[in-house]
């Protein structure tokens, strides 16, 4: 009884629903297999039961998070993404002055909040927030004529600001980031021509990043520029003398899988791989379920992909549409791209596989951006829902009215007497006597 009602407090795209919980479901089986890189490793304690424990913390914390944000009137989100871009910029300074290293990568991406010990990557809370505030200005500007310069002022500044902040310790982020917003300009009708000036002035801006870095290749904010093109030369990683370890272990990884894979927990590469149960769990996927389990998980990505569209068609404003595209395109995407990562298709990125992957603030930021999208989708379904109502309503009225009108009749008919027929009329009948 209380699962019915708590179903019944789901509101919005239930097919939606249902393939989050699958892909959160599904995510149990690697993470636990993969945990034991992490379990057994330097800093383990040989406890796999504790990250599969604390994986279902962070699931069900994110799932609480999709729950309260439904909840919330999306339109509230336009405020929202105007007071929260000034705040997101002040933590990625934050960031790049007093940010973490995690996983042993080199670059300071994670800002550990004090006293609870939680760190979270500022990038993935800026990426949310800008999306927004892009969707919100484009929406705004629909029916009047823009000029290329209001434009740069009110839109283009602010999303190069939160990129050139984000981008010395994360090119990935930041090139995904400019992809969706120009994506998202595109969509929202925003003309080409700017679109190109947008582009040209955001390749020169790397390049002089670049020659920067080249001249000072000291500075802390260029130390990944060496990095970035090693990867993309090599398709290699963050430490020298293992440019192509972590790729090559994923490609054996998946070739070992073959058609079907060796089986839930059998992996032999989990054991050498790095980030096997985050940026490269996908390998692992491969290897334990064989040809079959990628190709199930690429599916349920692109299916999921399809229903984003099919909501931001039945949106009812600009804002809701802009809105389910600007966040559900970029968790597919990103899903693509951690694929595309482990069969060597693109250089490591860094990217990991939405709700599949562990770590908590990936899947945190993801389910709050799921949250939103099934937000309009919930107005959506909210407006259906009152539109079946009115016409019950309307159906009941007219009843009622028919029913009323028929009574009416039945009780006029007895006394409606015809002045010609004397026997039925006894008024006639006296005035012919």
């Amino acid at each position: 009884m209380k699962l019915k009602q708590l179903l019944s407090n789901l509101k919005g795209d239930k097919v939606i629903w249902s393939f989050l919980a699958l892909l959160a479901l599904f995510s149990f089986m690697p993470v636990f297999s993969a945990s034991t890189n992490l379990a057994f490793g330097r800093d383990g304690d040989g406890n796999t039961l504790g990250y599969l424990v604390k994986h279902l913390a962070h699931l069900g914390m994110g799932f609480m998070i999709i729950y309260v944000v439904h909840k919330i009137p999306y339109h509230y989100f336009r405020v929202i993404s105007r007071i929260g871009l000034p705040i997101v910029w002040g933590l990625l300074v934050l960031t790049l002055f007093k940010g973490t290293n995690i996983g042993g990568a080199n670059a300071s991406r994670w800002l550990q909040l004090p006293f609870i010990g939680i760190s979270f990557q500022t990038s993935s809370i800026a990426a949310i927030i800008l999306y927004i505030y892009v969707a919100r200005y484009l929406s705004k500007t629909r029916e009047i004529p823009v000029t290329f310069k209001a434009s740069f002022i009110e839109l283009w500044i602010p999303v190069f600001i939160t990129l050139a902040l984000i981008l010395p310790a994360n090119f990935s982020t930041t090139a995904l980031m400019f992809v969706m917003v120009v994506m998202i300009a595109f969509v929202g009708q925003y003309q080409l021509k700017y679109i190109g000036y947008i582009m040209a002035m955001a390749i020169t801006g790397l390049l002089i990043f670049v020659a920067l870095s080249k001249a000072f290749p000291d500075s802390k904010f260029f130390s990944r520029v060496d990095t970035w093109i090693s990867r993309i030369e090599n398709y290699g990683t963050d430490k020298e003398g293992e440019d192509e370890y972590q790729i090559n272990a994923a490609k054996t990884a998946i070739a070992s899988g073959n058609f079907t894979g060796l089986g839930p927990g059998k992996s032999v590469q989990r054991h050498f791989l790095p980030q096997s149960s985050s940026d490269f769990i996908y390998a692992i996927i491969v290897e334990e379920y064989g040809l079959v389990g990628g190709l199930v998980v690429l599916g349920l990505y692109l299916l999921l992909l399809f229903r984003f569209v099919i909501a931001a068609h039945k949106a009812n404003t600009l804002f809701g549409k802009l809105v389910v595209i600007s966040l559900g395109f970029p968790l597919i995407f990103q899903a693509l791209i951690n694929m595309a990562v482990a069969v060597e298709l693109l250089p490591v990125t860094g990217q990991t596989l939405p709700l599949i992957s562990s770590g908590g603030s990936s899947i945190w930021m993801t389910c709050f951006a799921l949250g939103i999208i099934i937000n309009v989708t919930k107005k959506e379904e909210e407006i259906e829902q009152e539109q079946k109502e009115a016409a019950k309503r309307e159906e009941a009225l007219q009843k009622l009215i028919d029913q009323q009108l028929e009574s009416d009749e039945q009780h006029i008919e007895p006394n409606n007497y015809s002045i010609q027929d004397s026997s039925k009329n006894p008024m006639s009948a006296v005035i012919n006597k």
